[in-house]
């Protein structure tokens, strides 16, 4: 509380300062005549979103001297965000007709790369007070009879910025005058600034880069009511099905054997899930294993729903690289849930090897997410692309996991291994596993963990729409209220589904079902993989191997974490059922 005091006290007296102290980006206000930076970012083709390089990798007319970095956190810079002062004068309310930047040499190698850059389409993007500006490096003028597609290089930038008081509300760049690149040797690149004020609010200044049309289209509205009936449907369905069958299971099952006839009393030993209640809590294969997925699962449930509900809160698509901050803070605070949730289940299955089951908790989905990023980022710098990491940045994630998430998985670990270590099982295990005897095919475990999937995936898949057009087509993602919808409505879709493989999977006296029911519900993200191929031919024009190495590259890490994730969701909401339908049986 101590702490929440002395910050609030020194906000308040920043706010107090601040007014007195000259106009700059920290606060974002400005006096007449203040001078106004335009940062320069990256440059690419427009097709690839992932594929970007420095501003300046582009033979563009560059500031003389030193030229000075603008450096944000860790989670702008992984995004691939490299600001660079632009060297163009801007004053705050003056306006400046055409004014020349620099006269630029036409050369064979400046030619070939500007020729390049319009032909591939390439854009490239500027930041004024903190509000991002796009513009593209040229056109292609149409081909005729006599000769092809001529590129043509705009060589004047038209800055429209609107005010409001001391304050910069909007900035507009209109590229002009084209020029031909086959025939220039020397082209002469300008610029003009033009202030106009406004009486649109600052806080509402960045809403004009949200598309309100496509994200809150009828369709979105639509499929989140669809996925909502369907989970009525389904969890009405579970409910009446479960219900009326283990009522009579009940009640056949609680009769005094001595109320039975011969008959009777066979044919109820022959079938039903509760000739295997000795084995139903058995310990699963590879214990280590899955105490391990375990926990990364509940891991990335409680981060999902953590940076979800602090993009609700915030306004995390305003802010440079936010959310990947927001991601990386909540992902390692809350190793403690990994470490607890493995930790206690490994416990309660009896193992002793309960620090290699923390180490590899700790370094599993990391490792996983690490071993991805460090093949592509040997792409990225044989591109030489933004989107290498630098070597301080690695380090700086390889210290977060080493003096964060390990310890918060530490401690995890042994407060589950004390707290929750040890739980009393409705029926006793027996020393010998029972026989599983034949099944028909579609009760195999492997059907039920194809098919587990489908549902799941059903219930998202067009919100799965809408974030892939967001991440790889330049759009700001800002309906959080409907992912946190979406994501409660899959947890609800995953558990009805899992608990319905894994009852009739015992039905069928196959005691399987931890891995089964981690598995048929982390197959939920085979599925969005496969929709993400379609996705990547169908809904996007990329192309090249960066672009196709950093797709394919990021939604295997999306989808192994929404494996894990859904695993998790599947697993704890079977072993409540489990739990609850073997507690209230009578067994020998």
């Amino acid at each position: 509380m101590a702490t929440w005091r002395v910050l609030v006290g020194v906000t308040l007296a920043l706010c107090l300062v601040v007014p007195a102290a000259r106009g700059d980006e920290s606060n974002h206000r400005y006096q007449e005549g203040d001078p106004v930076k335009l940062w320069v970012n990256r440059v690419g083709p427009y097709h690839n979103p992932q594929e970007t390089y420095n501003y300046y990798h582009l033979p563009f007319c560059r500031p003389p001297g030193k030229r000075e970095h603008k450096w944000g956190g860790l989670g702008e810079v992984l995004e691939g965000n490299e600001l660079i002062q632009s060297g163009i004068p801007i004053t705050f309310q003056r306006d400046l007709p055409v004014t020349p930047i620099c006269s630029l040499d036409v050369t064979e190698k400046v030619r070939k790369e500007f020729r390049h850059a319009v032909k591939e389409h390439y854009w490239y993007q500027m930041y004024f007070d903190d509000l991002p500006i796009w513009g593209m490096v040229g056109e292609l003028l149409e081909a005729t009879e006599e000769k092809g597609p001529e590129p043509l290089l705009f060589t004047h930038k038209s800055f429209s910025i609107a005010y409001n008081q001391d304050r910069i509300i909007e900035v507009n760049l209109t590229s002009e005058n084209p020029q031909p690149l086959s025939s220039a040797s020397k082209l002469d690149f300008t610029y003009q600034v033009r202030w106009v004020p406004t009486m649109k609010r600052f806080g509402a200044r960045f809403q004009r880069y949200l598309d309100y049309n496509f994200f809150e289209h009828q369709i979105h509205w639509f499929s989140i009511f669809n996925s909502f009936m369907m989970v009525i449907f389904l969890t009405g369905l579970v409910s009446l099905i479960l219900m009326r069958t283990l009522r009579n299971d009940y009640t056949r099952y609680t009769k005094d054997v001595d109320e039975l006839d011969d008959l009777d009393h066979e044919i109820t030993d022959e079938s039903g899930w509760k000739l295997v209640h000795g084995d139903v809590f058995r310990t699963p294969a590879h214990p280590i294993f899955f105490a391990v997925l375990l926990g990364s699962g509940s891991q990335l449930v409680l981060t999902a729903f953590a940076v979800i509900l602090t993009a609700i809160v915030g306004t995390l698509y305003m802010g440079r690289g936010s959310l990947t901050t927001s991601y990386i803070v909540c992902f390692s605070i809350l190793s403690f849930a990994a470490g607890y949730a493995g930790g206690s289940w490994y416990s309660q299955a009896g193992g002793r090897s309960w620090i290699r089951v923390m180490v590899l908790t700790a370094l599993f989905y990391p490792a996983v997410c690490f071993t991805i990023a460090f093949v592509l980022n040997f792409v990225a710098i044989a591109y030489h692309s933004l989107a290498a990491l630098p070597f301080g940045s690695i380090v700086v994630m390889v210290m977060i996991w080493l003096f964060v998430s390990l310890p918060m998985c530490a401690f995890g670990t042994v407060m589950g291994r004390n707290w929750s270590g040890s739980v009393r099982l409705p029926c006793r295990v027996n020393p010998i596993p029972r026989p599983i005897p034949e099944k028909k095919w579609y009760l195999k475990p492997w059907v039920v963990t194809v098919l587990g999937g489908i549902l799941p995936f059903g219930s998202i898949f067009i919100e799965m729409y809408f974030i892939f057009t967001s991440f790889w087509n330049y759009k700001f993602y800002y309906v959080y209220g409907f992912m946190l919808l979406v994501y409660v409505i899959l947890v609800i879709v995953t558990v009805c589904v899992t608990i319905v493989s894994s009852y009739f999977l015992l039905n069928a006296e196959d005691y399987r079902w931890p891995w089964t029911s981690f598995l048929s519900a982390a197959s939920t993200a085979v599925y969005v993989y496969a929709y993400a191929v379609y996705y990547f031919f169908m809904k996007t024009k990329m192309f090249g191997f960066f672009q196709t190495c950093f797709y394919f590259g990021y939604m295997g890490m999306f989808c192994i974490g929404l494996a894990l994730m859904c695993g998790a969701i599947g697993y704890v909401g079977t072993r409540i059922f489990v739990g609850r339908i073997y507690r209230n049986i009578k067994s020998d």
